[in-house]
C-alpha cells in the first residue's frame, strides 16, 4: 500500500529493567506519577491507582473518572490472579424508548447499531452511563493497598492544578475531533481554542499552553480528602447527576449511589507453554481465550513467528469474532479505534497489575460536566438499541466491552501483563503479544517490536509492512489481506502497554509509536 511517509525511518523504544518495580503506560508522565509511589514503598495496586487517577488528566479524551474498566490483580505469594471489575453499567433511571430508532441507516461512531433518533446513544447527555472506575479503584484499595488514599490521589491533584500540556498529538488528537467537541460549550472551553482551534504554539513557538483543568483539580482534591465513595454518594456524585440532568441525561444520585464494583474470576487458559489469565464475561476475555483453544502447537516453533504461525493465528481469530459477533451482539466497526488507555504495573515483590480503562469513544459522549471538570463517557452505546437482541439497550444492565487485560505465567518461570487501547483491535494484539512471550520465549521488547496482523471480525487481514511476502501469502489464503503501516495515527494494531518479571528482574515498555507512552522504572529519576 503506497502512503506519504518515508520508508527508511525507523523507529525503535527501548525497553526499562528494574528490580525495583516498572510502571508502562501511554502517557509517560502518569508512569512517573506510579513509579514514585513504587520508589516511596508502595505495591503493585497502590501504583496502579495513582497512574489510574494521573491518566485521567493528561490523557482525559481516553479514560477519567467518569470511565469503566477493570484491573488484573497477580499475588506473586500467592500465584492467584483477581480481577476487579468496574465496567460501566446503564442507569436504572434509563428508558429504552427514549432511544428511538430513526430509520436512517446505521449509528455514526464505533458500532454499526441501527440509527437513533439525535444519536441519543453516541453523542450528549443521554449516551452516558454509570461509570465504575472511581468504585473500582477503592475496591482494589481497600483490598490491597498499604499507601494511604490521600497520597495516591495527590498526585493527580497536583497534576490538575498546573493543567495538561498541550503538544502537536494533543493537537492532533483534539483538532481531528473539534467539530463534535465543539457542539458542548463546556467541552469546546474545555479543549479548543477559542471554542473551534485545537489548542498548541505556533511553528517555532517554544511556549508553553496548558488546559484549564481547575474544576478536574477541585473534584479530585474533594477525592482525595473525603475518598472514593464521595464520588457516588458525595458533593461531587451531587453536582454530577445535576450537570447531566441539566443537560438532557437521565443518569441520578440514586444511580450513582447503586452502583458497586466486584471481584470476579478471571477467565483462564493453560497449554504446555503456560497460563493465560483473560478478562472475564462481558470483555474481550472469552473470546482471546477461545481464539487460544482453535490454535495448534506444531506452528509455535523456534524463536520468531513463521508464515503458518501467523495464518495459524488469523484463522482462530477470524472463527472467534464469528463465534462473538453471533452470539454476543458485539457488532464495533473494526476500523473504530474506540477511546480507551492501558497500563501495566509490577513492583518489587512481582505484584502486577494489568489495567483497562475507557469512555469508549474518543472524548467519551463529547459532554463535559463543568461542575466537576469531567469528560463524560457514552457507555449507553455499547448496547444494542434494538430490542430483542443479547446485548439490547436495558436499565441497570452491564455493558459488553471490548478491553482485555492479561496476566500470563509461562513455564520457564516468567510472569507478565499486558493490555491495549483500540477498539476490537485490542484483542488481536494482546493475544499476538502473549504468544510471542509465551511461546517464542521473546523478551518483552522484542515482543513489542515484532510485526503483527490484525483480524478483528471484518472480512479482511491488516499486515504490517515489515511482515515479508511470504507471510503476506500464507494470510492471503485465509482472508483478503492489506498492508497497514505501523505508525502514531491512527493506529492500525492497537496500543499496548506491558510488564514482564524475569528471576528478579523486571521489564516495561509500551508500543513503539505511541508518542507519549512510557515504561518508567521506580529506580529512575521520577519527578512530575
Amino acid at each position: 500500500m503506497l502512503d506519504n511517509f518515508s520508508i527508511t525511518q525507523l523507529v525503535t523504544k527501548s525497553g526499562v529493567q528494574s528490580e525495583h518495580g516498572v510502571v508502562a503506560s501511554q502517557h509517560v508522565g502518569a508512569a512517573r506519577v506510579g513509579a514514585n509511589i513504587l520508589a516511596q514503598g508502595g505495591n503493585a495496586v497502590d501504583a496502579a491507582i495513582a497512574t489510574s487517577l494521573a491518566l485521567g488528566v493528561l490523557e482525559p479524551w481516553m479514560s477519567g473518572l467518569a470511565a469503566g474498566g477493570c484491573m488484573m490483580v497477580w499475588q506473586a505469594k500467592e500465584k492467584r490472579c483477581q480481577v476487579v471489575n468496574f465496567g460501566m453499567r446503564a442507569p436504572h433511571s434509563l428508558n429504552p424508548a427514549d432511544y428511538p430508532l430513526s430509520g436512517k441507516g446505521v449509528a455514526s461512531d464505533l458500532f454499526p447499531w441501527q440509527h437513533v433518533v439525535d444519536d441519543r446513544n453516541v453523542m450528549g447527555a443521554t449516551a452516558v452511563a454509570v461509570p465504575g472506575l472511581v468504585a473500582g479503584l477503592g475496591l482494589a484499595h481497600a483490598t490491597f493497598g498499604t499507601k494511604d488514599w490521600a497520597e495516591l490521589v495527590t498526585p493527580a491533584v497536583k497534576l490538575a492544578r498546573k493543567g495538561m500540556l498541550t503538544d502537536w498529538y494533543s493537537a492532533l488528537m483534539t483538532g481531528a475531533n473539534a467539530k463534535s467537541l465543539s457542539a458542548d460549550p463546556d467541552t469546546a472551553k474545555y479543549f479548543l481554542d477559542e471554542g473551534k482551534w485545537p489548542i498548541v504554539g505556533g511553528w517555532t513557538s517554544v511556549d508553553e499552553r496548558r488546559l484549564d483543568q481547575s474544576a478536574l483539580a477541585a473534584t479530585l482534591a474533594i477525592l482525595r480528602d473525603d475518598g472514593p465513595e464521595a464520588f457516588y454518594k458525595g458533593k461531587i456524585a451531587k453536582q454530577l447527576s445535576q450537570d447531566i440532568q441539566a443537560k438532557g441525561g437521565c443518569l441520578n444520585e440514586s444511580d450513582l449511589a447503586a452502583y458497586q464494583a466486584e471481584f470476579v474470576e478471571p477467565t483462564p487458559w493453560s497449554d504446555r507453554w503456560g497460563t493465560l489469565y483473560a478478562a472475564p464475561p462481558l470483555t474481550g476475555g472469552p473470546t482471546l481465550v477461545r481464539a487460544m483453544s482453535l490454535l495448534p502447537e506444531d506452528v509455535f516453533t523456534g524463536t520468531r513467528p513463521t508464515p503458518d504461525t501467523y495464518a495459524s493465528i488469523a484463522r482462530a481469530l477470524t472463527q472467534a469474532f464469528d463465534e462473538r459477533l453471533t452470539n454476543m451482539g458485539d457488532h464495533e466497526s473494526p476500523e473504530a479505534p474506540g477511546c480507551t488507555t492501558h497500563f501495566s504495573v509490577i513492583d518489587s515483590e512481582g505484584n502486577i497489575c494489568s489495567v483497562t480503562q475507557t469512555l469508549l469513544s474518543i472524548f467519551g459522549s463529547r459532554v463535559t460536566s463543568p461542575s466537576t471538570g469531567l469528560l463524560l463517557n457514552n457507555g449507553i452505546m455499547w448496547f444494542d438499541p434494538e430490542p430483542g437482541k443479547p446485548n439490547s439497550l436495558a436499565p441497570g444492565k452491564r455493558c459488553l466491552t471490548n478491553y482485555s487485560p492479561v496476566i500470563g505465567t509461562t513455564v520457564d518461570g516468567k510472569q507478565f501483563g499486558l493490555g491495549a487501547s483500540g477498539g476490537r483491535k485490542i484483542l488481536g494484539s494482546v493475544m499476538q503479544l502473549s504468544l510471542f512471550l509465551m511461546r517464542h520465549g521473546m523478551s518483552l521488547p522484542e515482543a513489542f517490536h515484532q510485526p503483527r496482523i490484525d483480524v478483528s471480525g471484518g472480512q479482511q487481514i491488516l499486515a504490517d509492512l515489515k511482515l515479508p511476502d511470504e507471510v503476506i501469502a500464507a494470510l492471503q489464503t485465509v482472508l483478503p489481506t492489506n498492508r497497514a503501516r505501523r505508525h502514531v495515527y491512527p493506529y492500525a494494531y492497537a496500543c499496548p502497554a506491558g510488564v514482564m518479571r524475569q528471576g528478579t528482574s523486571n521489564t516495561g515498555c509500551t508500543e513503539i509509536y505511541s508518542p507519549w507512552g512510557d515504561a518508567v522504572a521506580a529506580d529512575s529519576s521520577c519527578t512530575q
